[in-house]
């Protein structure tokens, strides 16, 4: 500890930033975006390659070591290598900050490679089903063959671990758990499911209707062998070994089994608003400081205000707990 590092009041060390690049999207997730009709933001309200190197320099300055890059969907902006590549030049308290991607894979395939030779350190790559026609039903784009093939394509990198993000849920998946975890073996990736969280458009989740931590734990050990990994730190992943490994799978339960009191995330969404956390209902406005001039004095304590308001917890299952006006597109995952 320096002195410098984005402290809360509970203690928490904030070493981790998720930076969303557009809220745009090539799928349309039926738990994430409406079919039509999505309110874009406006692209002059977007942050610019140059504002986003800036903050996350401001950002490295107090101690944030690591960046995922989100959306929407990363892969859709066209200058994603150079961000990267800038991005990957960034010293931070531990030396040059790491840099990752969360993304649908569509269009991996042909630029997994470049991204790689950028800086990128690991791919995250979300897939709910194998089978197309629930893949086409769930996104509302017949693109499975594309996600395969994106995964194929960091696999080919050689950057580890690949991560394959997987939402659970009843009725439309919930059958295929076991199937994903041998897909992912086959592949050396790790498998992480997700407990589906409130932060659909349409605000149609519901608890009940979520499949836990507890169902995805039980669905595979009735095929699978499974020891819960130690040190799981600030990772939002319980990982078990598979089997006796070398594959491991993780369980997100980020609903029946909060993390909050480890979280050392903060996130940035594509328009400039910082969040404390992914339920946050506020937010504060960088990229008003950015354009009207501020010095980085200025926003290294707007983002000290923000992430010393955090609170202790997401408070899902406190009965006053309001979802996000932003969906999940918006906000960055």
């Amino acid at each position: 500890m320096t002195g410098r590092e984005l402290v809360d009041r509970f203690g928490r060390v904030h070493r981790d930033l998720r930076i969303s690049l557009t809220d745009r999207c090539n799928l349309r997730c039926t738990y994430c975006m409406p079919a039509e009709g999505v309110p874009w933001i406006p692209r002059p309200e977007l942050l610019t390659t140059d504002e986003i190197i800036r903050l996350a320099s401001v950002f490295a300055s107090l101690g944030i070591v690591e960046v995922r890059l989100t959306g929407g969907e990363p892969l859709l902006l066209p200058d994603l290598a150079d961000v990267v590549h800038r991005l990957s030049a960034i010293e931070g308290a531990d030396g040059p900050l790491r840099v990752s991607i969360t993304t649908n894979g569509i269009g991996l395939d042909t630029r997994a490679r470049e991204l790689a030779d950028a800086g990128l350190e690991r791919f995250n790559i979300s897939l709910d089903t194998l089978r197309a026609d629930r893949f086409a039903t769930l996104t509302r784009r017949d693109r499975l063959d594309d996600v395969l093939r994106g995964i194929a394509a960091a696999q080919a990198t050689g950057l580890t671990p690949l991560k394959i993000n997987t939402v659970a849920m009843h009725g439309v998946n919930d059958d295929e758990l076991t199937d994903l975890v041998r897909f992912a073996r086959e592949h050396g990736a790790q498998l992480r499911f997700i407990e589906q969280m409130p932060l659909d458009a349409g605000h149609t989740w519901s608890r009940a209707q979520m499949v836990t931590g507890d169902d995805i734990l039980a669905a595979l050990s009735a095929e699978f062998a499974l020891s819960a990994c130690d040190d799981r730190g600030s990772n939002p992943a319980q990982l078990y070994t598979v089997d006796g490994g070398p594959t491991t799978v993780g369980v997100i339960a980020s609903v029946t089994a909060p993390f909050c009191g480890s979280c050392d995330r903060v996130r940035l969404t594509a328009d400039g608003q910082l969040r404390n956390c992914l339920f946050a209902r506020g937010e504060s406005d960088l990229r008003a400081l950015l354009r009207s001039g501020a010095p980085d004095e200025r926003i290294e304590s707007a983002i000290r205000e923000s992430v010393t308001a955090k609170l202790a917890g997401h408070g899902i299952d406190d009965p006053g707990f309001l979802q996000p006006d932003r969906p999940m597109s918006a906000i960055g995952g």
